[in-house]
């Protein structure tokens, strides 16, 4: 029986970064239940979401880099809060303005901004925070 209800999106075009981020999220997420999806391209990763979303697979939450090939971060979240405004963001990045992570944390886009490089205690907690909201 196939038991997998969630997912959890990394988007960031460093695929270094990417395995950190598993190797983390690995430590908490369950695996029985939830995927954990990575990207290079945020193209790609909409597509992706998309076709998650379509076969009921639940997003729980994208962590996305500011400084990406085709569009930026903000960019993506924007783009993806338009079609599923309840799917949450993390946005991580060295990269990223004050007046940009400003933008959509006061309107309302973004759960948390963790700075490069991060703490795998604030990751966890974040996520946790998240997932708390996701399972009540």
């Amino acid at each position: 029986m196939n038991e997998l209800k969630y997912a959890v999106i990394c988007v960031d075009d460093d695929p270094y970064i990417l395995q950190m981020l598993g190797f983390q999220l690995e430590k908490f997420i369950e695996k029985r239940t939830t995927v954990i999806e990575f990207f290079t391209d945020p193209l790609e990763a909409i597509k992706n979401i998309k076709q998650l979303v379509a076969e009921k697979i639940e997003i729980l939450f994208v962590v996305v880099d500011y400084q990406m090939p085709h569009m930026t971060g903000a960019e993506l979240v924007r783009s993806l809060k338009d079609l599923f405004p309840e799917m949450k963001f993390i946005m991580l990045s060295g990269q990223a303005s004050a007046i940009h992570v400003d933008d959509l944390v006061n309107d309302n886009l973004l759960e948390s901004f963790v700075s490069k490089p991060w703490d795998e205690k604030e990751l966890y907690s974040i996520t946790e925070g998240i997932l708390k909201k996701v399972h009540n």
